[in-house]
């Protein structure tokens, strides 16, 4: 049940001051009396499970609201709560409406066009003044795109929930036992990739005599972080979710540029020649999940988390081993790893709400307790190996926090003195020595991502290296993209999916011209009237340098 509204307030509240009663005040940043917040809340299986393990807790009264109360006076309140396509589509009907709560957390359409409508408050003086060192370090360490992104007709119009590029990064997640049976060494060209795939394909790398299993899987969604194709067609220099500079600097989008029709021929190849799943296209990444915990699947592409996917096929056959491998190129060039902008969250305030700097007060503390001065870790971060900090309503967190643990952990190693970790990274260490020297079977995917091969050795040397490439384009939604992008965006996903399954090549010359024809030719010379006027984004090193 919600703690009571008087909960968590001191004792010794002050009387309020002559010609302020009953209007609350700031006394050393806590609101007296308590101000209510409204949010909306979607949950999920992780959230649920996790609850269930906190005798005591739940998503509307737990360590976090109970925190928010103590120390700023501010009670959290939801309207509601709901999952997945249920949570979307109520907050659909909530925003056309104008019926949201105080603060609502908006994808950059929906910031948009609430923006357009009058619907929320500028925010510009409110994260000036109120947003503490720490906040604005970390809302701001990867430059100022997600700001841009937030910033409409020159006023800051809701706060970027910070999120991190780097995890976007692609890696080719290989079954190295197939490697091995089938005497075949780790992919260095893409022409490797192709040999790999053809041999997993008819093989018999799973050793039963039957045609069953698959070079590589795919998912009906071509661009999901895990089993999708972004990092196979880096590997022919196509980056179709982003936009890039042209020869003459100026700036194109890459989902339209000659080398995807390269690379969607060569998953046609491979669709036609039987090394994917025939129904991939009917499949969601679940579905199609089943094949790898059934060990039918040999290779994917996928971001640093895979391993905790992956995890199911040891679970089946405890002698499968995944490796992950860097994105590689076709021979005699060079690879470039995509990053995709990956803050698409921001959290707006209604239009009236008396107290907009409540999000950003909330952003303090959640920071402050997580990773400033304050830090509580194994209260407020992760409790007995539970992600306790999901609880709470706002969620930032510092972009390069995994690559900076792997990174103490890989230094540690080194010197063979663990004594100087802390926090995360000594959580880490933990699950992996468990692994090695207990054999608890969890920390499998912890080695696989954070272990001296893992993922996040192979980021390492992509940022070290200078292999990333970004987005070059870190600003809002344009007004053209407001009616058009995701009419463009499913007219490319159809496009393509249709060549993969056979269609002629020719197709995409096709889509290209009805692409500009539909709106992007008007969001081309948008998005390059902000780059003249921007001189282009921030991209420095996603990484810090320890």
């Amino acid at each position: 049940m919600p703690v009571s509204l008087m909960q968590g307030m001191s004792e010794q509240t002050q009387p309020l001051p002559a010609g302020q009663q009953g209007e609350p005040y700031e006394e050393e940043g806590k609101y007296v009396p308590s101000i209510q917040v409204t949010f909306v809340r979607e949950t999920g299986e992780e959230l649920e499970r996790m609850v269930e393990d906190l005798p005591g807790e739940s998503l509307i009264d737990n360590r976090w609201t109970r925190l928010y109360e103590e120390e700023l006076g501010i009670q959290i309140r939801y309207d509601w709560i709901a999952t997945g396509d249920v949570y979307n589509q109520k907050l659909g009907v909530a925003l056309a409406s104008g019926r949201f709560p105080d603060v609502v957390k908006v994808n950059p359409y929906q910031l948009r066009q609430l923006s357009n409508a009058g619907l929320i408050e500028d925010l510009t003086e409110v994260y000036q003044t109120q947003a503490t060192p720490l906040t604005k370090k970390i809302l701001e360490a990867e430059g100022r795109g997600a700001f841009d992104a937030a910033t409409i007709n020159g006023r800051l119009m809701a706060i970027p929930e910070s999120s991190s590029s780097i995890e976007t990064a692609q890696y080719l997640w290989v079954r190295r036992d197939w490697l091995e049976k089938l005497n075949l060494q780790p992919p260095k060209t893409m022409e490797d990739v192709l040999n790999i795939s053809e041999a997993f394909t008819e093989g018999d790398p799973d050793g039963n005599g039957k045609n069953d299993t698959y070079g590589m899987a795919m998912t009906s969604y071509l661009w999901d972080p895990v089993m999708g194709v972004s990092g196979f067609m880096a590997g022919y220099e196509a980056y179709p979710n982003i936009w890039i500079k042209d020869k003459k600097g100026n700036l194109v989008y890459g989902g339209i540029q000659p080398e995807v029709k390269k690379a969607l021929e060569m998953l046609r190849n491979l669709y036609l020649d039987g090394q994917v799943d025939p129904e991939f296209a009917y499949k969601n990444g679940s579905k199609e999940s089943r094949l790898v915990q059934d060990g039918k699947i040999g290779m994917l592409y996928g971001e640093q988390w895979t391993p905790f996917m992956l995890q199911t096929t040891r679970d089946t056959d405890p002698d499968a081993e995944w490796q992950a491998y860097p994105l590689v190129a076709e021979s005699g060039k060079d690879i470039r790893v995509p990053l995709r902008s990956n803050t698409g969250q921001y959290f707006a305030v209604k239009k009236g709400f008396a107290h907009p700097e409540v999000i950003v007060k909330l952003m303090n503390l959640h920071l402050d307790k997580n990773w400033g001065e304050q830090a509580e870790y194994e209260k407020y971060y992760n409790d007995d190996s539970l992600a306790v900090w999901k609880l709470s309503p706002v969620t930032p967190f510092p972009g390069t926090k995994n690559i900076d643990a792997y990174r103490d952990i890989r230094d540690a190693t080194e010197k063979g003195d663990y004594s100087s970790l802390e926090n995360e990274a000594l959580a880490i260490h933990k699950r992996i020595v468990a692994y090695d020297s207990e054999g608890i079977k969890s920390g499998w995917g912890w080695k696989q991502t954070y272990g001296p091969s893992g993922a996040f050795s192979i980021a390492d040397a992509y940022d070290l290296n200078g292999q990333l490439i970004y987005d070059e384009y870190t600003g809002g939604i344009t007004e053209s993209m407001v009616d058009r992008q995701i009419i463009l965006r499913d007219l490319q996903l159809e496009a393509y999916m249709n060549i993969i399954l056979g269609s002629p090549p020719e197709e995409f010359d096709r889509f290209v011209d009805d692409w500009y024809k539909l709106g992007g030719e008007e969001i081309t010379s948008e998005v390059n009237a902000w780059f003249r006027i921007n001189g282009g984004g921030d991209h420095s090193s996603l990484a810090s340098s320890n």
